[in-house]
């Protein structure tokens, strides 16, 4: 029987030592320096999401943080970050997770798990957070140090056609102001004091991406869906909200998506810190003051034609420099490269990331 014990013993260590070495060792990192995170979503249902963290001081990349650091499969989409109080905030789509990391040694420290399908995630405070949810007519409350929900909120839904989308958030004041987009055509107003919706508009077709300028005014890209939509399709617009009533007070046409591919139309607003000039992608990076009274002529970053021509897929505006951060997807099969340009357009670096980059978040 102690033979067979022994056996036992070393069978088990052997299997445990195999399963160590496969999912890999723990490695030991130190990032002290302000830097940016690249969530890198991977394809659909192969659990293939990574993250990536640049230094632009030394120009260095590390791919794969989450599993060198962690030992683990960061889990299949990872679709945005947040960074609060040397906190990064994983929010892996598919995998019905955020993660919660040290900012300097990548190590998990808490998780929020059991999520319907969730998108984005906006602090409230130390305590509170709102978790949008892609596939699903409700927002999710968190308690962040406790890594729990709290609790949901019901959203009024445009159409019947799916279940519900909310997408991105942004707080001004004590009002959180949503977008829903997939097949839906709603702003939302909640309170969140309350947790109640107060107010809600329709807009133009699927209002993807939403930021706060620095009079407090929303801005909102539609990207107005795509040939073939059972609720329509249209040109995909820029629009300026007034935050009290929702009402439309500019209306900026940015045109059809004309290659009938969803991934170049209108996408990922983005807003400078001082809130006075907003980037997004429409083919190229476009640039725009807020007070501007007609759209651009040309792009402020051209796409890339021709055989290899770009995909652009994820937009970072850098918080101090104002250095601009644009993820080519290329064919959504190989690793990302990543564009770095100088606040006036000048190429600065280029590096790989993972499998379609798709959001960008600075450390500071």
């Amino acid at each position: 029987m102690r033979c067979l014990h022994q056996i036992i013993v070393a069978v088990a260590l052997l299997l445990t030592s195999c399963m160590r070495w496969e999912y890999g060792l723990m490695e030991q990192f130190n990032a002290t320096a302000d830097g940016v995170f690249i969530t890198n979503e991977g394809n659909f249902n192969y659990g293939g999401a990574t993250l990536s963290y640049y230094d632009p001081t030394i120009k260095s990349v590390e791919n794969e943080l989450f599993y060198r650091a962690n030992a683990m499969k960061l889990g299949d989409v990872a679709q945005s970050m947040v960074v609060r109080n040397g906190v990064g905030w994983v929010v892996v789509n598919n995998s019905h997770v955020v993660f919660a990391i040290d900012t300097e040694t990548f190590r998990e420290v808490g998780r929020i798990i059991d999520l319907p399908s969730p998108r984005y995630i906006c602090f409230v405070s130390d305590e509170k957070a709102y978790i949008s949810q892609i596939d699903s007519d409700r927002i999710i409350i968190v308690n962040p140090k406790t890594f729990t929900v709290t609790g949901e909120i019901i959203c009024p839904m445009t159409t019947e056609y799916r279940t519900g989308s909310t997408e991105q958030m942004v707080l001004l004041g004590e009002y959180l102001y949503v977008a829903c987009w997939s097949y839906q055509k709603r702003i939302l107003k909640i309170d969140t004091r309350t947790d109640e919706v107060v107010d809600y508009a329709d807009i133009a077709l699927q209002p993807k991406s939403i930021v706060a300028d620095k009079n407090g005014k929303l801005w909102v890209v539609s990207d107005g869906g795509y040939e073939g939509n059972v609720l329509g399709y249209e040109s995909a617009k820029l629009c300026r909200l007034n935050p009290d009533n929702l009402e439309v007070e500019r209306l900026f046409e940015l045109g059809m998506n004309s290659a009938g591919d969803a991934t170049r139309s209108a996408s990922r607003l983005k807003i400078n810190d001082k809130g006075d000039m907003l980037y997004w992608i429409n083919g190229g990076v476009w640039r725009m003051a807020i007070d501007a009274e007609e759209l651009p002529a040309e792009p402020f970053i051209k796409p890339i034609v021709g055989v290899n021509r770009s995909l652009y897929y994820a937009l970072g505006v850098a918080p101090d420099t104002e250095e601009v951060y644009v993820g080519d997807a290329l064919d959504y099969q190989q690793r990302s490269i990543i564009y770095r340009y100088s606040a006036e357009g000048e190429l600065l670096d280029t590096f790989t990331a993972g499998v379609i980059a798709g959001d960008f978040c600075w450390k500071r």
